[in-house]
């Protein structure tokens, strides 16, 4: 894999970011490009660039970047607003449009736990998107973050929004705390181990989150505007034993999507226990999405 500094701009912001390519002295290219979107926490050096490893292996250009306000991205730190998130990857499709070497006609999106509620997002008002990939996603902010609390803690999470929007519009600031406040890791054993044992190894991994954030996250509905992306194909693949973002996340989305549609849903997974380089889980999801976006790619744009 061949890596090079790939900086962009979203709404005046300096966004962080990677172009990855296939070790092959441009042999094939214009390469087709996927661009992945982070989760919660996301930062471009742990999923995305675990897909480019793969990807690029497979003759894919991918583009991985850090959303405002995370890594060497500028942006108020602790503001994690998955609508803004849409507007960063839109910007990575404006980049990747612009550069040669990429075939712009080729784009596809991969999004992964909130990341694929954003390439929902993106992709129903972005037309030159050709092809989606939601993993282990959530379809509603609202419920998905419902679904990981007890009672006590979603009313003390619901008072805390509520009272913080009273701060914001007399201080201007929003409350920061603590990611796992909003997001409960502690009722997800495999989830939360994972988390502990791998992704704090990311410098800057499990930072504050603002109020306002969960507020927003508590707004984005992606099952809502996922109709829009239709006639152009749709892959959910989400893990069956996902206590985190839980299967009817997926299946929510599946059916208010339009066809051409796939649900897979895999067979003892759970949310990110298998996101390992050589786990036979993930290299098979690699395969499916390789599959996935060579179908979609060798048939004619679809327009709505």
């Amino acid at each position: 894999m061949i890596s090079r500094p790939f900086p962009f701009f979203s709404s005046g912001l300096r966004l962080d970011a990677d172009l990855h390519l296939p070790d092959d002295g441009g042999a094939a290219a214009p390469y087709p490009v996927v661009i992945p979107a982070s989760g919660y926490q996301g930062l471009k050096v742990i999923h995305p660039e675990r897909f480019a490893r793969a990807l690029t292996a497979r003759g894919y250009a991918v583009i991985a970047f850090d959303y405002r306000g995370f890594g060497l991205s500028e942006g108020e730190r602790g503001r994690l607003v998955p609508q803004e998130w849409a507007e960063d990857l839109r910007a990575a499709v404006d980049r990747a449009g612009a550069t040669g070497g990429i075939d712009a006609g080729r784009i596809g999106l991969l999004g992964w736990g909130m990341g694929g509620g954003v390439v929902i997002a993106e992709a129903a008002e972005d037309q030159r998107v050709r092809a989606v990939a939601a993993v282990n996603c959530i379809s509603d902010g609202a419920r998905s973050t419902r679904n990981m609390h007890d009672e006590a803690s979603w009313n003390s999470l619901l008072e805390r929004v509520t009272e913080d929007r009273g701060r914001r519009a007399a201080l201007g600031r929003s409350e920061i705390v603590s990611p796992w406040d909003i997001v409960r890791l502690d009722r997800d054993d495999r989830t939360d181990g994972y988390v502990g044992e791998e992704l704090y190894k990311a410098p800057g991994f499990g930072s504050g989150v603002s109020l306002e954030s969960a507020d927003m996250l508590l707004r984005f509905s992606p099952q809502s505007i996922v109709h829009r992306i239709a006639p152009r194909p749709l892959l959910v693949v989400h893990g069956a034993e996902n206590e985190l973002h839980r299967p009817e996340e997926a299946q929510w989305l599946y059916e208010q999507a339009g066809e051409p549609k796939r649900l897979h849903l895999i067979e003892g997974a759970g949310h990110t226990e298998w996101m390992f380089d050589e786990h036979p889980t993930f290299r098979a999801l690699v395969e499916e999405l390789d599959t996935f976006y060579t179908e979609a790619f060798a048939t004619a744009p679809a327009h709505a």
